[in-house]
């Protein structure tokens, strides 16, 4: 069955990453294509980027880079839940991508952002880094304001406009995933 990880990409205190993160994952369980599984760089914990040789080489020396890469080379596919934080994505996330290169190539993802426009200008950044990690971006995004899917800019309260977008993203990110298997 295709496996599709489900990246929590903040671990900032009091995050409201977590909560968007577990209604993507609710959603998903409602789904028979494709298995989803719940991937929190918080738990993963990694370091700022502290192998030698750089990630494109595979040889990669430390534990925790060797955990990490196997956990992502279980997956087909990923969805990646982001916050904006100035205009762009949280340096963690951004530091799990650049640990690795080979166990992203040939898989599929998809974004679900939240920030005060949407997350949108993250989902973009996050656009430009997948190309470089061969793994293929699907058009649907889900868009979540800080003003209007949180109370009190932090208790998550997402609108039924959201449900329809969520189908469609999971939709693609499966396809792309299965279309892509014969390059990995």
């Amino acid at each position: 069955m295709t496996r599709i990880g489900i990246i929590v990409g903040s671990t900032r205190p009091g995050r409201n990453g977590e909560q968007v993160a577990q209604w993507v994952y609710d959603r998903a369980l409602e789904r028979s294509d494709a298995e989803y599984v719940l991937i929190d760089l918080q738990q993963v914990d990694l370091p700022h980027l502290d192998e030698f040789m750089p990630p494109s080489m595979g040889q990669y020396q430390n534990e925790h880079t060797k955990e990490w890469a196997e956990t992502v080379s279980k997956f087909d596919g990923f969805v990646i839940v982001t916050p904006e934080y100035n205009h762009s994505i949280p340096g963690v996330l951004k530091n799990a991508l650049d640990y690795l290169y080979a166990e992203w190539n040939n898989k599929s993802v998809g974004f679900v952002s939240y920030g005060s426009a949407g997350g949108t200008r993250a989902a973009e950044h996050l656009r430009s880094i997948a190309g470089e990690l061969q793994l293929a971006d699907v058009r649907q995004q889900v868009t979540l304001t800080l003003s209007d899917d949180f109370e009190n800019y932090s208790t998550f309260t997402p609108g039924e406009r959201h449900q329809a977008p969520l189908s469609v993203l999971f939709g693609q990110v499966e396809a792309w995933a299965n279309a892509l298997a014969p390059l990995r």
